[in-house]
């Protein structure tokens, strides 16, 4: 087994997605730790310029399929190169973003390959494990962490007899940094097999169409986000003006979205969006470890709760006890008396 591999998904732009993009981060990360080389897969149609994009991230090796076959991206034929490929390179390590093209493709090459996958990692690891039952240390295994039993707790899974190690990843958990401007890797043609051909007839598409997302607020610097405590739909209005004035965005809880307080794009944590801003203004929000896991990496965190005893305010940086009808009017009364 050799190196760590990093299936790359493509926007509809035909550029690298930024989950990719994130995992190629921590690819670099692993292999760096292990000694090895760093490989990307990006399959599709004229990606030569998406794989290239790649090397600043640290990646040594891009392997890339090319033919107009495969874009836009199906099942049959996107597992027929990628299970070849990872047959031919045996990689320890296999990454995918936890996204719908992740969640199709990750679990058939499991399935073909008899290795295990995790899904929906928050953290993955270089290190040893030590089976009591056996008696045997493994080291330098994949330790892959993810919520589990409702997020009441943090799970570490390890496949020590069987490679590769295979793990989705959702998309935010992983932060996206540039390795090396100057970095240089090499770009590796794959071959598409013949049997590309049968695989190709399964399923032809006769049209798509694509609706532009309207709501994205996985890349905001500022989140003002709101929680069941809101009380209504009405109180979110409010919510909103003050995002508004201070030029963030509005996001959710699980709760608040159910009970149809927010649209569910908006919605932050284990089943919705991970998000990283420099500031997150948490409003009528408990903290259920489910909505941390999606945002406990801010920059800073604000709390405002009438409970003193919130779990929020464990990792809040600065908590105000107080009705959020009452602490946000006076919010945007400072600011706007300050910006005057």
């Amino acid at each position: 087994m050799n190196n760590v591999l990093v299936y790359c998904e493509l926007s509809e732009k035909n550029e690298i997605a930024d989950i990719s993009l994130e995992l190629c981060t921590k690819g670099r990360q692993l292999a760096s730790q292990l000694g090895c080389k760093l490989q990307a897969a990006v399959i599709g149609n004229a990606v030569r310029k998406a794989g290239e994009s790649l090397y600043p991230y640290g990646v040594d090796e891009v392997f890339l399929a090319d033919d107009n076959r495969l874009s836009p991206y199906r099942t049959l034929p996107h597992f027929d190169v990628l299970s070849k490929l990872i047959e031919d390179q045996q990689p320890q390590i296999v990454l995918f973003g936890a996204s719908s093209v992740g969640r199709d493709l990750a679990p058939r090459i499991a399935s073909y390959l008899r290795c295990g996958l995790t899904a929906d990692c928050t953290s993955l690891e270089i290190g040893s494990h030590q089976d009591a039952k056996n008696n045997k240390t493994y080291d330098n295994i994949l330790l892959q962490m993810r919520p589990a039993f409702g997020g009441n707790i943090i799970a570490t899974i390890v496949c020590p007899e069987t490679r590769p190690q295979m793990a989705t990843v959702r998309e935010g958990v992983m932060k996206k940094d540039i390795f090396d401007n100057n970095y240089q890797g090499t770009i590796i043609p794959v071959s598409v097999s013949e049997s590309l051909d049968k695989a190709d007839k399964a399923v032809e598409i006769l049209s798509r169409e694509i609706e532009e997302q309207k709501i994205d607020i996985k890349g905001a610097q500022i989140i003002v986000a709101g929680g069941y405590g809101m009380g209504c739909k009405e109180n979110f209005a409010l919510l909103h003006e003050f995002a508004h004035l201070i030029g963030g965005s509005v996001g959710a809880t699980r709760a608040a979205v159910d009970a149809g307080f927010c649209e569910g794009e908006r919605q932050i944590g284990q089943t919705g969006v991970t998000v990283r801003p420099k500031l997150y203004i948490a409003c009528g929000i408990s903290g259920a470890v489910q909505h941390r896991a999606g945002m406990e990496q801010s920059a800073k965190i604000i709390s405002i709760n009438t409970d003193p005893e919130a779990p929020i305010n464990a990792i809040a940086d600065y908590t105000i006890i107080g009705d959020v009808m009452t602490v946000i009017p006076k919010f945007m009364a400072c600011y706007k008396k300050n910006l005057k």
